[in-house]
């Protein structure tokens, strides 16, 4: 199990004891953990959101939700200090964008149909809270795998996915099997048709939004195959898509590549968003 992805306790109390203040060094005008009640089964589940600095209330504004990694929750993407976190919070900072945090069924979610229906309704939310533009995924690990399973199901909601160090296919995927069959519904071999819906690379067509990837040669924990072999069908297909690939890397994302890929989707999305 990658540890590094697990979140960073001792920063969550500062969360909570300054929810209007800075954030590891950064300045929001509201950090908020929120709660609300799954309309799936009546559970109570919970995001962060952090309002940019120069939010204002009567103007559209884009929103960045970034997924957690195994292991880790809704703090990760707000507090952590590893690459793929810091990049995600830095760019909607500068770009004044909206930033979100789910649980989605944390700590080892993989975006089953609890998790997927959980962000669906935070989607519907964030519309109803606030003047609502793009919204867009991010995630590392499980949680750029996730981005990637949700943007496939979900066309139609996401402007943009930036998924870093992925897997693009779950009747492959190999690890974590036991935490994603309780997830999905059941073990792969009774339940193939829920791990192939949940597995980008059986539905590249889907992938209307620019799509940014990055992934590592040598990474064993989520083996980048299926997330390039889904990358070079989107190119093949002329789709927006940036695929970052290091031979030599692992299982993570440098700050200036995961920074690459985010502003590939937003700037891509906004250019089809003034040809239209």
């Amino acid at each position: 199990m990658d540890t590094s992805w697990f979140p960073l306790a001792g920063l969550i109390l500062t969360v909570l004891a300054r929810p209007c203040g800075a954030l590891s060094g950064e300045d929001w005008q509201k950090i908020e953990d929120i709660s609300f009640t799954a309309n799936i089964d009546k559970t109570v589940q919970r995001y962060v959101l952090m309002l940019p600095k120069d939010f204002d209330h009567s103007k559209a504004h884009d929103v960045l939700v970034a997924l957690h990694g195994h292991g880790s929750d809704r703090w990760q993407f707000a507090n952590s200090e590893r690459d793929e976190c810091k990049a995600a919070r830095n760019f909607s900072r500068t770009n004044n964008l909206i930033f979100v945090s789910p649980d989605y069924r944390a700590k080892t979610s993989w975006m089953g149909p609890k998790a997927e229906a959980d962000v669906v309704q935070i989607f519907q939310e964030l519309r109803t809270k606030y003047k609502v533009d793009r919204i867009f995924l991010t995630g590392g690990s499980m949680g750029g795998s996730s981005a990637l399973t949700f943007a496939a199901i979900h066309p139609d909601l996401v402007s943009g996915v930036a998924a870093m160090n992925p897997t693009s296919n779950h009747l492959e995927y190999d690890q974590f099997q036991d935490v994603i069959a309780e997830s999905f519904g059941g073990p792969k071999h009774i339940n193939t048709s829920e791990y192939k819906r949940r597995s980008p690379e059986y539905w590249p067509e889907k992938f209307t939004m620019p799509v940014g990837v990055t992934t590592g040669g040598k990474d064993t924990l989520v083996p980048p195959q299926s997330t390039l072999r889904l990358a070079k069908v989107l190119q093949l297909l002329k789709r927006d898509v940036l695929l970052i690939h290091r031979v030599n890397g692992g299982h993570e994302t440098n700050l200036a590549d995961a920074t690459t890929i985010l502003n590939y989707v937003w700037q891509k999305s906004k250019s089809a968003s003034v040809a239209r």
